[in-house]
């Protein structure tokens, strides 16, 4: 039997609370990238220099886009309401991601962290949900981050939970660069 090439795209989500969810989406992108196609990144909470973002400028040749929607300094976030800068950030970054995703010029749109900015309201899963809503059938998207909402996991085509099973975090290790940041 012969295997015709699917063009479609799907919905994938990377959760959990084990190391390697935004790493294995910046993988589809390198790999995507190794067949000359487009992979926009929007990168929620985050807005410090990570390692993926040199990376990206000196090896994809513009193939890859990485665009940040957190502040400078890591964000602590407990019960209560977010900062208003912080959700206006988010907000903003999903109307870009909006953008991107509909403008015809990526094969793949990643949303990463999106699932913990919803679990920490500074987005609303409803609007989320409704970017889902939107996807043309030729983009794959995907959501990374921690306790992602049962909403995203069954509208999700992919649903890859990461377990920690041992983290040297626990030890007392903090991120290292070029290996967590």
């Amino acid at each position: 039997m012969t295997r015709r090439a699917d063009p479609g795209g799907r919905v994938q989500v990377y959760t959990g609370d084990g190391k390697g969810k935004t790493t294995a989406a910046l993988g589809l992108a390198l790999r995507a990238a190794g067949w000359g196609e487009r992979t926009f990144i929007g990168q929620f909470m985050k807005g410090q220099v990570y390692g993926e973002l040199r990376a990206v400028r000196r090896l994809l040749g513009g193939l890859v886009t990485i665009e940040q929607y957190g502040g400078k300094r890591f964000l602590h976030l407990a019960a209560g309401d977010p900062p208003a800068a912080d959700v206006a950030r988010a907000r903003r970054g999903l109307l870009r991601c909006r953008r991107a995703m509909l403008s015809g010029a990526y094969r793949i749109v990643v949303l990463d962290e999106a699932n913990v900015a919803v679990y920490f309201k500074l987005l609303a899963e409803e609007d989320v949900l409704g970017l889902l809503d939107e996807r043309p059938p030729g983009v794959e998207l995907v959501l990374t981050g921690r306790r992602a909402p049962r909403s995203f996991l069954r509208r999700a085509d992919l649903v890859t939970d990461m377990r920690e099973v041992k983290h040297y975090f626990r030890s007392g290790v903090p991120a290292r660069r070029g290996i967590e940041r």
